[in-house]
């Protein structure tokens, strides 16, 4: 739940005022502590924190198919943990650096960013 800020291929903008380079997700404004959760059943292929995503959720769902979950206030599964479709897996928060709350949510088919919406609403 929440509201879609930022889409797919729209030009981020930096701190100077300019922009960068393109989104390769969407960042979906949402208020901290609201849960997360999986849009597919699959692996947890990883769980931490990393620098530009904070609290960072990786979930392998088979095929070449990843789902990135980031931005989290805390992240509530672990590396090899398996999760069914709609399991709540993390709550949204800023540690990614966002001034607001909200998740940062991509979707990867073979390493490569593709729009989230287009796969979420074809499911």
């Amino acid at each position: 739940q929440g509201e879609v800020a930022a889409r797919f291929g729209s030009a981020r903008r930096s701190e100077a005022g300019g922009t960068a380079p393109v989104w390769k997700g969407v960042f979906i404004r949402a208020a901290e502590g609201t849960e997360v959760r999986s849009v597919a059943a699959g692996r947890v292929a990883f769980a931490d924190w990393l620098r530009g995503f904070g609290n960072l959720l990786i979930l392998d769902h088979g095929e070449g198919i990843l789902s990135v979950y980031g931005n989290n206030e805390s992240v509530l599964v672990s590396t090899g943990d398996q999760v069914e479709a709609g399991a709540q897996v993390a709550t949204v928060g800023t540690s990614g650096g966002h001034r607001e709350p909200g998740l940062y949510f991509e979707m990867r088919y073979e390493g490569r960013p593709f729009d989230p919406l287009r796969w979420v609403a074809a499911r």
